[in-house]
């Protein structure tokens, strides 16, 4: 029964999104799992390459999501959060995707 209460009191810790321009500021203390939000980048998407990039205000990341697939709601421009891992290849920083999520667009949208 003890077990039981002591599990009903552990939080689970919120996870941290990050935007881009916080991570590419110092890629080195983001290594590994990560969770970043940013826009798509305007003719970025590769589907050749399962690539794209994200923007953020001052810097842009890479992403390969040759792990996961593009939801609904995804297009250039859009805002998105991508959970993956951040590593170097080929001497640019990556993050590879295991999943990408879209925001809902009626959510942002004015009512009229």
């Amino acid at each position: 029964m003890s077990l039981l209460l002591v599990l009903m009191f552990v939080s689970v810790e919120p996870e941290v999104q990050y935007s881009i321009d916080e991570v590419m500021d110092d890629p080195t203390a983001y290594e590994g799992e990560l969770h970043v939000r940013g826009e798509v980048s305007i003719g970025s998407l590769e589907t050749d390459n399962f690539s794209f990039s994200i923007s953020g205000v001052k810097h842009v990341l890479h992403v390969d999501y040759s792990s996961t697939v593009i939801p609904d709601g995804f297009d250039e421009g859009n805002m998105i959060a991508i959970k993956g891992d951040l590593l170097i290849i080929d001497g640019l920083w990556v993050i590879e995707a295991h999943e990408i999520q879209t925001g809902c667009p009626s959510k942002y949208e004015a009512s009229q």
